[in-house]
């Protein structure tokens, strides 16, 4: 089995730590659920210490990232859940639904391995309004990804969609996601948090090169403070990510 984060999953364990904020919201919508599969579940974030997860990854390089206490995992991909029809509680799958290759498929084995659906997703507009992308890397949008990424009305489709709530990035985001460093441009420059984004890490390398030098030319000029420097002061930002709870 070949995965796609066996190539470009190779910074995870050290770029994308949990944030706090989303795991108590995450947490807290996993309800009473006492058994939890974390589908796409990468190195581990997000996972619950108070109750029994597995966790389902096809990657080997994600998996080998695991720390030792972490939850025990399997190597299997969401379009087939080696388990039997309500196995548990509850299945989670935190920002993985747009690196699926069959996302029907997948939200089909998750309500039929679990009665309840916690799914945290990104709108695909924060491509449209996002500086990292707009000025800088609209080839972001061009990976087979982010053109799969379902948006609400798709999630309302494949799932009995109870709520959907907006997970604003704080401004001090742990968790190095796509949009985690939206007041904190620099961090954009460094090729170690640029290997933990999937966006970054699908790109052209010399196309990464090339544009990277445009946005430190342009922090280093001031140019995008100008435009983008009233960022800074704020606490969060709505870059689009959600949180919906569906099922049961």
């Amino acid at each position: 089995m070949t995965a796609k984060y066996d190539t470009i999953g190779r910074t995870y364990a050290r770029t994308r730590q949990p944030e706090p904020r989303w795991a108590n919201v995450i947490h807290a919508a996993l309800g009473d659920a006492r058994t939890v599969v974390n589908i796409g579940a990468g190195s581990g974030s997000y996972e619950p210490d108070d109750r029994f997860v597995i966790a389902v990854e096809p990657s080997a390089t994600m998996l080998a990232q695991r720390a030792a206490s972490a939850a025990p995992a399997v190597r299997a991909t969401a379009e087939h859940l080696p388990y039997a029809d309500a196995t548990f509680d509850a299945a989670m799958a935190t920002l993985t639904l747009h690196h699926w290759h069959d996302i029907e498929r997948g939200a089909n084995e998750m309500r039929r391995v679990a009665a309840r659906q916690i799914v945290v997703y990104f709108e695909t507009f924060w491509a449209d309004d996002y500086w990292l992308i707009t000025d800088y890397f609209p080839q972001f949008v061009d990976n087979p990804s982010d053109r799969r990424a379902p948006g609400t009305a798709r999630l309302r489709e494949l799932f009995d969609v109870r709520s959907v709530a907006p997970l604003p990035v704080p401004a001090d985001c742990h968790d190095g996601f796509g949009a985690a460093f939206w007041n904190r441009p620099e961090r954009y420059l460094d090729p170690v948090v640029q290997a933990g984004i999937s966006g970054f890490a699908q790109i052209d390398p010399a196309i990464r090169e090339r544009q990277t030098e445009v946005l430190r030319r342009d922090l280093e000029s001031g140019a995008w403070d100008a435009r983008y420097g009233h960022l800074r002061a704020l606490a969060e930002y709505d870059a689009g990510y959600r949180l919906a709870i569906a099922g049961s």
